[in-house]
C-alpha cells in the first residue's frame, strides 16, 4: 500500500489544490521544511497524500547523523520519469472538467497490449502538461484490480515463469 507519495510542480500550492479535488480532500501546506511546499490529502482510511513541492527541489539522503532527506534547489527538469494510478470518488465528467477548467491535457484511454483489448481503462490527466496522474474512477477500478490481481498476472505470465 502507497500512502503518500511526492511530486514537483511549477505552482505547488495549485496542483495540490487540484489534486485534493479530485480526491474529495484538502489542500494543506507541508509542514516538512520544504518552503511552499503543499499536501493533498484524501481524508480516506488509508491516509492518502501527494506532496507537490516547488519545481527544482530533488530530496537526498542525509548524512551521518542526519535527517533522512535533505530538500535542495537543483537545476529545472521538464518531462519527468514518473507516473501514479489515483483512484478516485469522482466520476469521469468531472476528471474532465477539471482537467479542461485548468487547460491540463485529459483523455480518456485502454490500458494494454497493442492491437488487443485493453485490459483496464484511465484518464490521463497530465498535471501543468508536465507530470501524469492516471486517474481511476469508481467504474474503473475494478478491471484494473481485477488485472492486476496475482491469479490473474500468474495465468498471464505462467509461459515466462516456466522458461
Amino acid at each position: 500500500m502507497i500512502h503518500h507519495l511526492s511530486i514537483s510542480a511549477h505552482d505547488p500550492k495549485h496542483v495540490a489544490g487540484v489534486l485534493a479535488e479530485l480526491m474529495s480532500g484538502r489542500c494543506y501546506p507541508f509542514p516538512g521544511g520544504v518552503a511552499d511546499s503543499f499536501m493533498a490529502v484524501s481524508g480516506d482510511e488509508h491516509g492518502s497524500m501527494i506532496e507537490v513541492y516547488p519545481e527544482g527541489v530533488t530530496l537526498e539522503p542525509g548524512t551521518h547523523d542526519d535527517a533522512q532527506v535533505r530538500a535542495k534547489y537543483d537545476a529545472t527538469p521538464g518531462y519527468v520519469p514518473f507516473h501514479l494510478l489515483l483512484s478516485v470518488p469522482v466520476d469521469r465528467a468531472t476528471v474532465e472538467r477539471i482537467g479542461e477548467r485548468e487547460g491540463w491535457r485529459t483523455r480518456y484511454f485502454g490500458r494494454g497490449a497493442p492491437g488487443r483489448p485493453p485490459f483496464f481503462h484511465v484518464i490521463e490527466f497530465w498535471l501543468e502538461n508536465r507530470v501524469m496522474v492516471e486517474v481511476a474512477t469508481p467504474d474503473m477500478l475494478a478491471e484494473y484490480t481485477k488485472m492486476i490481481s496475482r491469479e490473474n498476472l500468474d495465468k498471464m505470465f505462467a509461459d515466462r515463469a516456466a522458461a
